[in-house]
């Protein structure tokens, strides 16, 4: 019988600025400064046993390569990798995706390489610049539901329909996406209908 997974997640530190930073990945920090944000939280979660890391929202990639540093560290550990971005081809600081995934494929603790907090239109373009550029490597899409946020009236724009998420999750499946699921402001209505597409 199938084995439930648990999966630590490891987010961005632009989520700790709390100022979208995790969406644009404009630190202006060093790597060591990185490090050393990353490093005490990884070694909390990799000391509790779980069975992988998933380093999600990843929007710099010079915060993908301390992650990669810190895996290559922890030689037990697996993880995932997934990066937000801004459109169909680069990361949210403007580094091309297919650089992303160069950097990671080689890597046999990277289990899969991808894509969340980000807009659905964008997916099946970054797919295939993941697999332009790995051979080695699952990919893992888990986009949000596509709505924008006025910061102005601090509200929603944009539809969700949870029905269409299966016949989307389905064409991904067909383009080579291996794990699939959703992000923010996806509901369990939404994840029934990815489910249910299989």
């Amino acid at each position: 019988p199938l084995r439930p997974l648990v999966a630590a997640s490891i987010g961005p530190y632009g989520a700790y600025l709390a100022n979208g930073a995790e969406y644009r990945g404009d630190y202006g920090v060093s790597k060591q400064a990185l490090r050393e944000f990353h490093e005490p939280r990884w070694e909390i979660l990799t000391s509790a046993s779980p069975d992988l890391l998933a380093c999600e929202t990843i929007p710099s990639f010079q915060e993908a390569e301390v992650l990669l540093n810190l895996l290559s560290q922890t030689p037990h550990q697996f993880a995932w990798v997934s990066f937000s971005c801004h459109d169909g081809e680069h990361i949210s600081d403007g580094t091309p995706i297919r650089d992303c995934a160069a950097l990671l494929d080689d890597c046999e603790q990277v289990v899969a390489v991808g894509v969340n907090c980000t807009a659905p239109r964008y997916i099946s373009s970054l797919i295939e610049q993941l697999h332009a550029a790995m051979s080695n490597t699952e990919v893992v899409v888990y986009p949000n539901s596509g709505e924008v946020y006025n910061t102005g009236t601090k509200t929603w724009k944009g539809t969700s329909e949870p029905l269409s998420c299966g016949p989307i999750a389905r064409e991904w499946h067909a383009q080579g996406a291996r794990l699939i699921g959703g992000c923010c402001r996806m509901g369990p209505a939404h994840i029934e209908a990815i489910g249910a597409a299989f």
